[in-house]
């Protein structure tokens, strides 16, 4: 569907100063007592509210024998309270005409929920409840992990990419946790006690370790008033453990060759890459645009359209609170000799090293980044989204509003050394899939 276009977004000119990003004076944010963060994003051009609730937990926080449990609990979550039973949260929400959605990564859980202004007291009550008292009941427990064990089937155990990423994670890193998989190891499903499951809800679901954001038909001090009312009695808990583990710098690389049925080879690289909030990461984001997003990018019309020894190329840079990895992703053509391609890629990546790119990928990657950023602000559910991710892992709500800014000032140097730290073969893991029976 055609979205309108927004009055109160403005349109980028051809040329000249950048559109500022309307909204920094009336964004407000609130720290209650108990340490729970609240930030609001007023938008009253129509009668609906974003809230994503932001819990600072992911398979970063993890250990052996408890991986998979912050994904767990975004299940868990939707499961009941002593005060509302299991499918009530679902069905009160729906009776307003709301709905949610969750997801979890290596660092954070996030629950998303849409709704009328009208449900917005309902709202923070039902998240509050949940948050305080998420019911652990042993039927739903084993329910759930049953459930969450056929997802890890499906996008794992039986999927081809996604068994090949695992395994190439898994052995880039060393000693950080981000080599534990988010939806955990089969072991670790099938092991989870119920001591497990309480002590993780009592460490990382505290108010101190949570932020709340809000944007839509509603004002700050509303908000507020509601917060204090319904998350204010949430007791503030000693702060989650920090996690001290630092990654070593890898110094050669890594390799991973697993042998699977299917038709096509699949090749990955996983380069090691910086945190969200990094300085250099506006330049880091418009490299990996131009390398890898669409059909326009670099490698996609090298390897699809010029040679044809790939049906797909993706691209991905993993923001978190920690060092982590940028992926390269290639779907290979049926037959051809993924250790060929390798060393194509890698001599086009060595010349991105040692040259940069053209102005032309330049102000693609800055056009599709533009784009994509000023569509997400046209909706109440794209202002909360990405208000939340640059306070909880951008460095604070503030830097979304210099973003255009930072990315149009990036120059032609800055991207070829930041190419250049990146694109480090001996900083990185490859990993190719096989199709069984292949030479």
């Amino acid at each position: 569907m055609k979205r309108l276009a927004s009055p109160l977004l403005p349109r980028l000119p051809a040329s000249g100063p950048l559109p500022q990003v309307p909204g920094r004076e009336v964004v407000r944010a609130l720290a209650l007592d108990n340490g729970l963060k609240i930030v609001v994003w007023p938008d009253r051009r129509l009668p609906n509210v974003a809230l994503y609730t932001w819990v600072r937990v992911g398979s970063r926080n993890e250990a052996p024998g408890i991986t998979g449990l912050a994904h767990f609990f975004e299940h868990m979550m939707f499961n009941g309270t002593p005060r509302h039973p299991a499918g009530e949260f679902d069905r009160l929400m729906e009776a307003q005409g709301g709905s949610n959605n969750a997801w979890t990564s290596d660092d954070v859980t996030v629950y998303q929920d849409w709704f009328p202004r009208a449900a917005l007291d309902l709202m923070f009550e039902l998240e509050a409840d949940r948050i305080a008292n998420v019911s652990l009941d042993p039927a739903t427990v084993e329910n759930e992990r049953g459930v969450v064990s056929s997802e890890r089937a499906l996008c794992v155990d039986d999927n081809n990419a996604g068994f090949l990423a695992e395994q190439v994670q898994s052995a880039a890193f060393v000693a950080h946790p981000y080599r534990f998989p988010t939806i955990g190891t089969a072991p670790d499903i099938r092991a989870w006690q119920a001591r497990d499951l309480a002590d993780f809800h009592r460490t990382y679901y505290a108010p101190n370790n949570i932020t709340v954001v809000l944007a839509g038909d509603l004002e700050p001090v509303e908000a507020f008033a509601l917060g204090r009312r319904h998350f204010a009695p949430i007791a503030r808990r000693a702060a989650p453990p920090a996690v001290r583990a630092r990654e070593p710098r890898q110094l050669g690389e890594r390799q991973v060759v697993v042998r699977r049925p299917g038709r096509a080879a699949l090749l990955q690289y996983a380069y090691k890459a910086p945190a969200a909030a990094d300085a250099d990461a506006a330049a880091l984001n418009l490299l990996m645009t131009a390398l890898a997003e669409g059909n326009g990018a670099r490698l996609y019309r090298l390897l699809v359209e010029r040679r044809g020894l790939a049906v797909d190329v993706g691209g991905e840079w993993h923001q978190g609170f920690d060092p982590s990895l940028c992926w390269f992703s290639f779907t290979l053509a049926d037959g051809v000799d993924p250790q060929a391609v390798r060393a194509l890629i890698d001599a086009e990546l060595e010349r991105v090293a040692a040259e940069g790119i053209t102005p032309a990928e330049l102000q693609r990657a800055r056009n599709l980044t533009a784009a994509s950023f000023w569509r997400q602000l046209a909706t109440v559910d794209g202002k909360a989204h990405l208000l939340g991710e640059y306070e909880v892992l951008r460095g604070g709500w503030r830097r979304l509003f210099d973003a255009p800014g930072a990315h149009a000032e990036v120059c032609a140097a800055q991207l070829q050394r930041v190419a250049r730290a990146l694109l480090d073969p001996r900083r990185r893991t490859v990993g190719v899939l096989l199709p069984e029976g292949s030479a």
